[in-house]
């Protein structure tokens, strides 16, 4: 069966330095992380550095992945947290996050 060379698109969450979340999209998680921490990642992440990937979700499509990012940051604080506890014990989705 042949590979697809089409990269995997992501839907990631980094913890910052001062406990804030950052939700972002990716076709390469490792080398976004590196870009976050190196200070070329974005404005908000820059001043928080260091950064820590704590989730990450693979997509086929880009539109998918993005839809799942703009999902999540529309969630509250306290409803991020819970679904990130969630997604650690390998559960899928709070209730009111059904279109993550």
């Amino acid at each position: 069966m042949e590979q697809s060379k089409e990269p995997r698109h992501y839907f990631y969450v980094l913890e910052c330095a001062d406990q804030s979340f950052y939700a972002g999209y990716t076709t390469n998680p490792e080398r976004r992380e590196k870009e976050h921490n190196a200070g070329i990642g974005s404005k908000y992440t820059k001043a928080r550095r260091p950064v820590r990937m704590i989730h990450q979700e693979s997509y086929e499509t880009r539109s998918e992945a993005t839809r799942a990012e703009a999902a999540f940051k529309k969630l509250t604080r306290k409803v991020k947290e819970e679904q990130l506890r969630l997604w650690k014990r390998g559960e899928e989705h709070v209730r009111h996050t059904e279109k993550l």
